[in-house]
């Protein structure tokens, strides 16, 4: 779960408040209403399950024809070498002349009927890196959902082209907008730090992180940051707490920011071995913005994380002045990582790993966990036409017209998601 992302993102605008995100994620009626069932992520596996069998009677009989095709040509494929893969049925494009149906009304959205001619970049994005992420999905269905969830688990192989056909076939566009009929907004992104750690202090290693302690519960809200560091009843409450220890207090904020983060852990005896802290808990302090602190008191112009990184290079006494700023703290937990393959990303609020550059978080009160959303945004940073999954949220993400872009884990993941702040169109994908 992504928790008050990054640190300049709450300088842009929207509201500030606890929860899991860096900036406030920037709030967006007519015919009738969509009642839309969403409950609480709980844990889910990490990994894929086995691709469930599709009803026919269930499907098109187009889709229908070209399924029994495809279990006809496995069964024979039972007896033979393989030469080929399993053919698709040729994708053409349905004609889109039906009646649009009337909009949708969520709790902060209006969702309006489009054609899918009106989808920017719906021929040329590869939709099938994204089916990775749907599947992840397709894992905690909505009720809404269930019905095609396993049409999406059998077209994970099949051509970006036949993808896209059944995208036309089953799914209606709406376009995202306020309830004052604004269609456009903001999109940030954040990323996941990968840092190094030491399992116990040590010179150079002296910042911990920490497991939620025992009392946090007793206590609302629990002791801010800098009372963490100068009250001894905080202090004594968080011994034995400590998760890893980090080597700067900067790189620490960082991750609170983030809300999980990969570490290279050095432990008591030498070994190295990486690790995921992810998202335990919080202290129920409001989120403040250290960059926007910094605008304030005109400091700095360049509130990117970049910006910040060179003020507090000049600054190196100032350190804890402006972290104590935000007085609110992560409490973390361990994950331990299968050995010698790449991670998978970390759980977002649905309750499944996030994809690098097919994951947003999104306001629940405009767009469902799970959904698939076509997103549309031009600016400095980037230009992007593509298909993404509804997977995440937190407290700064808020508003119709508004996410946060999962760019992935590491150093040029964080420079980018450093930067992003710009122009935002979203579309929901939604069941005809």
């Amino acid at each position: 779960m992504k928790t008050d992302q990054s640190l300049f993102r709450s300088v842009s605008g929207g509201s500030t408040g606890g929860g899991n995100s860096p900036l406030v994620r920037p709030a967006n009626m007519v015919h009738h209403t969509m009642a839309i069932s969403t409950t609480n992520a709980s844990k889910a596996s990490s990994k894929i399950k086995p691709m469930r069998n599709v009803p026919l009677s269930s499907v098109p009989s187009a889709w229908a024809a070209w399924v029994v095709a495809a279990i006809v040509g496995s069964l024979t494929a039972c007896s033979v070498t393989p030469s080929h893969q399993a053919s698709w049925p040729k994708a053409s494009v349905p004609a889109d002349t039906s009646p649009l149906p009337a909009p949708v009304i969520q709790a902060q959205s209006r969702w309006v009927p489009v054609r899918w001619a009106d989808i920017p970049g719906l021929d040329t994005d590869p939709v099938h890196e994204a089916w990775p992420a749907w599947q992840q999905s397709c894992l905690r269905p909505t009720p809404a959902w269930k019905t095609l969830c396993p049409e999406v688990q059998q077209l994970a192989s099949a051509p970006a082209a036949t993808q896209r056909q059944w995208m036309r076939q089953n799914l209606q566009p709406y376009r995202v907008e306020s309830r004052d009929q604004r269609a456009e907004g903001l999109l940030t992104a954040y990323y996941e730090p990968v840092l190094d750690a030491s399992r116990l202090p040590r010179p150079g290693f002296n910042v911990p992180l920490y497991a939620p302690p025992a009392n946090l519960s007793l206590r609302k809200p629990w002791y801010t940051r800098q009372e963490m560091e100068t009250v001894s009843a905080a202090r004594t409450a968080l011994r034995g707490k400590e998760l890893v220890y980090l080597a700067d207090p900067v790189d620490a904020m960082v991750l609170h920011i983030q809300g999980s983060g990969l570490m290279n852990v050095t432990e008591a005896d030498g070994r190295q071995r990486l690790v995921r802290l992810a998202f335990a808990g919080t202290n129920d302090q409001p989120y403040k913005s250290i960059g926007r602190w910094l605008l304030d008191q005109g400091l700095i112009r360049d509130a990117s994380w970049p910006g910040i990184k060179d003020w507090i290079a000049r600054n190196p006494s100032r350190v804890n002045e402006l972290l104590w700023q935000n007085p609110r703290v992560v409490f973390f937990k361990e994950e331990a990582l299968p050995a010698g393959s790449t991670p998978p990303g970390p759980k977002g609020a649905q309750g499944v790993p996030l994809t690098a550059g097919r994951s947003i978080a999104v306001d629940r009160g405009s767009i469902p966990y799970g959904t698939p959303v076509w997103l549309k945004s031009q600016g400095p940073v980037t230009s992007l036409d593509k298909l993404v999954l509804a997977q995440d949220t937190g407290a700064a993400i808020v508003g119709a017209v508004r996410a946060d872009y999962y760019a992935g884990s590491g150093n040029a993941a964080g420079e980018l998601a450093g930067r992003m702040k710009q122009p935002l169109q979203l579309w929901v994908l939604w069941p005809k």
